[in-house]
């Protein structure tokens, strides 16, 4: 089953591009609001901030405190969905500012970002998908190499709208190094990692070769020129996986998977 097949914007005119490299989260955040602000009232395009933040913590709305970091390092409470996450070098952020077109779907929005972030993963190779219940872009369970790998987040989103304006978006783990997230519960989900295009791949991922690429695709998604699909990945529980009764004791609870 295939939807979305026209645009999620109100303008017709063609989405702006910025890129904006290395840049403090504060920063870019008070540009999405000078964009936002304009946009509601009519005002400049629909805009496509892509970037990367320095290493920070953010915290949407419904973080609990327990998902907090264990080391006391500052969070920066911000006013999108979802809940705790890390940013930093390596990890391509994207915030579109879009003019939605009525009636406004927001969920239909965050499928368009997910579908998009699909597309880019599977050209390069990988087997990924959604999770019910779970935003994001997801990697089944599987057995490798005698390896228990859980469910494992590659994309993260998290998104606002307000007067019809969206803020904030997704993230994509390139060749983030990832040990931030041992310090936290990433979205709130214990029984899932979080991974990046480098370790699942096997060779280095760079922000600048996926850029292209994932432009193109939210582009495509939110005018609708990329249908939104099921793609739900396949759930795989270990036992399932090798085949043998559950074990006596629990397994431990993953939150980052790395290779090397």
């Amino acid at each position: 089953m295939s939807s979305a097949s026209s645009s999620a914007r109100f303008d017709s005119e063609p989405v702006a591009v910025a890129h904006l490299g290395l840049i403090g989260y504060l920063e870019a955040w008070e540009r999405q609001r000078e964009i936002a602000a304009d946009r509601a009232e009519g005002r400049g395009v629909d805009t496509l901030l892509l970037l990367e933040h320095p290493p920070v913590y953010t915290a949407g709305k419904r973080t609990a405190p327990e998902d907090r970091p264990t080391d006391g390092t500052p969070v920066i409470d911000v006013d999108r969905g979802g809940k705790i996450t890390w940013h930093g070098p390596g990890q391509l952020v994207g915030y579109p500012i879009i003019r939605l077109g009525e009636p406004i779907d927001v969920v239909g929005y965050v499928r368009r970002l997910e579908q998009a972030l699909i597309e880019v993963c599977t050209d390069l190779g990988l087997t990924c998908g959604r999770v019910d219940g779970r935003s994001g872009v997801w990697l089944p369970a599987e057995l490798r190499d005698g390896h228990w790998l859980p469910e494992r987040k590659i994309a993260a989103i998290g998104v606002r709208v307000q007067r019809g304006v969206t803020m904030h978006g997704f993230s994509l783990n390139c060749d983030a190094t990832l040990d931030a997230f041992d310090s936290i519960v990433p979205c709130g989900i214990r029984d899932a990692g979080v991974t990046s295009l480098t370790g699942e791949l096997g060779r280095d991922v760079t922000v600048a070769e996926v850029m292209p690429a994932v432009t193109a695709a939210v582009i495509d998604a939110l005018d609708g020129r990329l249908p939104v699909t099921d793609h739900d990945i396949e759930r795989v529980t270990f036992e399932q996986a090798v085949g043998a009764e559950p074990p006596q004791t629990p397994r431990p609870e993953f939150t980052t998977v790395r290779y090397g």
